[in-house]
């Protein structure tokens, strides 16, 4: 399990842009991603293969084009637990605390892929310890 994407935004509702490594904040989220604060979603994931199965040749879908924070590989996050503990890398450990998310408008990511499945496979994190990240650092799933 390890992560494949990082990808940071400046306002809500827009597709992210990748970046090789980024910086968790204990109980914010990533420095100068516009989802930090003070709130129960300070992070998203998303599998890498949920992103691949729903792109098409005729319509490639990219990492952050569905806003979400950490794309992974090896990890089917639908299937996880509130309250499971992940750890990020060497120091960086989060909760999960949703799993899901209801859109109550559409936003540019379904204008732009005509479907948004972060609704349905997304998965939401409180920071717990902050730390460095980087594209490739191993996932762990906290006992």
């Amino acid at each position: 399990m390890k992560i494949v994407s990082i990808a940071v935004s400046k306002k809500k509702g827009t597709t992210k842009q990748c970046i090789d490594q980024a910086e968790l904040v204990e109980n914010h989220g990533i420095k100068g991603d516009a989802h930090a604060g003070d709130w129960h979603r300070q992070l998203s994931f998303l599998a890498a293969e949920s992103i691949d199965a729903v792109s098409t040749e005729a319509f490639v879908l990219h990492f952050g084009d569905f806003a979400e924070n950490i794309a992974t590989t090896g990890i089917d996050w639908k299937t996880q637990k509130i309250g499971q503990q992940v750890r990020l890398g060497d120091t960086a450990l989060v909760k999960i605390t949703q799993i899901g998310k209801e859109c109550h408008k559409k936003c540019a990511i379904f204008y732009r892929t005509g479907d948004c499945i972060m609704p349905k496979e997304g998965v939401f994190a409180k920071i717990l310890t902050g730390g460095t990240i980087r594209v490739g650092d191993a996932i762990t799933l906290v006992k």
